[in-house]
């Protein structure tokens, strides 16, 4: 698993890295401007698919599914060259479905351009070019749904190399497609290049599935085997291999992740009535922003298919220790970097986007925006961390959605109330509002509804790791500006360098001190490891 774990984070890390590169080159060639905007409306496409179909619905949904024919495959003793496999079965009564319904899908999006356009962003002065980038990213419906599906069989088989790689792909086309169009075709390129890019993440899984995953695959109306060993005890029977009993889960999961990714959706509608540029600061400050959420996930997203298979065999009490472990765990790594991003989003913003057509104003207002979204960070993190243990038992559960719908309600009446006076930064307050609402609701229920968690200890431990963000966030600020904000530094790549030292230094010293849960543990290991290297 650990090995897994740095694998993944290495691969998710190269990925961020190309996403700040293709974010830099966008900046550079375009600014924050009109042009830019209609480009984002029109990735709000693709936004949503990634989050449908391959952070969320696809994988929550077929993840367990996959674990549970896996589970069967084992009591079973049924092989892989088995007509009979349950993996084998679970390929051919969801993969035809979902590839037809996503081709409908991406149709229809290419379609309805000019209406999507016109729901997301109303206030745009002049439609046509967000239009002519949104047919442009329509097809990432078919093929972010595919690149998903591969990711989750593959993550379920154990995995982990390919899945991981997909954004690197991904971004790595962008890249190559707006440097090569760029001139002659504008923003248009960008979006081209997402088309380009979606593509990629689909073959770059191809060789690990041709390798782990049936290529013969029965009709779909084949008859499941009886499983005969522990596995059909457990709380999912063989029959949840159906398609009916697969793709139900989806629904409520997709509907989830469709409330979850409306607060983006809110945050453009209601900036699309402010000043040009405000949907674009309020991009690049989530795009940078949302890395340590990225990166705290790493963990849980490893750990997902072993919650699942515990659940698929019936052991609750295993579930319950590892989910317990990877909250802390992500709430450590978000908080630290949430410090981080507070001390030095002006730095952070100047280093990486100041040049070309983004401005000292643009860097400005990033920034700000930047430190109000963090204090989301850690809600954002638990939505994410929480919502995998609900899917793991493989059957409809509501409570998610509806907690979801609690927090999107309250960022739609917080942004409402504060756009018009505070503009994007009452915008992503709003934001930050609405997802810890959601966070709260789902820590709660899960401890009362599914597993067992110790939801008062997991909650104090947090609140430890808090406080000690606090404190770094404090001191890094401090030495990174003086009373007035102007800047201490000789110049911002020195002040973001000494940032990554001193801020998980203070985060690591102040919760030591407050006897923050897994600090004391990390730095143990990590003297262990020292000592065996020399």
């Amino acid at each position: 698993m650990a090995r897994a774990a740095v694998v993944t984070a290495g691969l998710t890390a190269a990925g961020s890295l190309f996403g700040l590169v293709r974010d830099q080159l966008i900046a550079h060639l375009f600014g924050a401007g009109g042009a830019t905007d209609a480009f984002l409306v029109a990735w709000t496409v693709p936004e949503l698919a990634a989050t449908l179909l391959i952070e969320d619905a696809m994988a929550l949904a077929l993840i367990p599914a996959f674990s549970l024919a896996l589970s069967l495959r084992a009591a079973g003793g049924t092989g892989r060259t088995d007509r009979a496999d349950p993996v084998r079965r679970l390929l051919a009564v969801t993969a035809p479905r979902l590839f037809l319904a996503l081709s409908c899908g991406a149709v229809l999006v290419g379609l309805a351009a000019p209406l999507l356009v016109d729901l997301l962003a109303p206030g745009l002065a002049d439609p046509g070019p967000a239009v002519g980038c949104t047919r442009l990213t329509a097809m990432t419906v078919l093929t972010f749904g595919m690149a998903g599906y591969l990711s989750a069989a593959l993550r379920a088989h154990h995995s982990y190399p390919a899945p991981a790689a997909i954004y690197v792909a991904y971004n790595v086309g962008i890249v190559a497609t707006v440097l090569t169009l760029h001139a002659t075709h504008g923003v248009a390129a960008a979006a081209a290049g997402v088309a380009v890019g979606s593509c990629l993440m689909v073959l770059v899984q191809l060789p690990a599935g041709h390798r782990l995953l049936p290529r013969r695959l029965p009709a779909a109306s084949q008859p499941l085997p009886a499983p005969s060993g522990p596995g059909d005890q457990g709380p999912l029977p063989a029959a949840s291999l159906r398609a009916r009993a697969v793709l139900a889960p989806v629904v409520p999961i997709a509907l989830f992740a469709l409330a979850r990714q409306s607060q983006v959706l809110i945050e453009r509608h209601l900036a699309s009535g402010l000043p040009a540029g405000a949907i674009s600061h309020l991009n690049y400050a989530q795009k940078v922003a949302q890395l340590p959420m990225v990166l705290s996930l790493m963990v849980c997203t490893v750990t997902f298919p072993m919650v699942a298979r515990a659940m698929a065999d019936g052991e609750a009490e295993r579930a319950r220790r590892r989910v317990e472990r990877d909250l802390t765990l992500a709430g450590l790594v978000v908080l630290a970097g949430t410090a981080y991003v507070i001390a030095y989003a002006p730095q952070i913003v100047e280093v990486l986007f100041q040049r070309g057509a983004f401005e000292a104003r643009d860097t400005a207002a990033t920034a700000a925006v930047m430190r109000v979204y963090a204090l989301g960070l850690l809600g954002h993190s638990l939505v994410g961390a929480l919502i995998r243990p609900f899917c793991s038992a493989g059957r409809p559960t509501w409570y998610p959605l509806a907690s979801m719908a609690v927090g999107l309600l309250a960022t739609v009446v917080a942004g409402a109330a504060t756009a018009p006076h505070w503009g994007v930064l009452g915008i992503a307050a709003a934001n930050a509002c609405g997802i810890s609402v959601t966070a709260l609701l789902l820590l709660r229920g899960l401890g009362a509804r599914l597993i067992a968690l110790r939801v008062g200890r997991v909650a104090a431990g947090l609140g430890r790791l808090a406080l000690a963000a606090a404190v770094a966030a404090a001191v890094g600020w401090a030495t990174a500006a003086d009373a007035t904000g102007a800047p201490l530094a000789p110049s911002a790549p020195v002040a973001v360098a000494a940032g990554c030292l001193l801020v998980p230094v203070v985060f690591a010293v102040t919760a030591l001190a407050v006897r923050a849960p897994e600090v004391p543990e990390l730095l143990a290991s990590a003297q262990r490891k020292l000592r065996h290297v020399r």
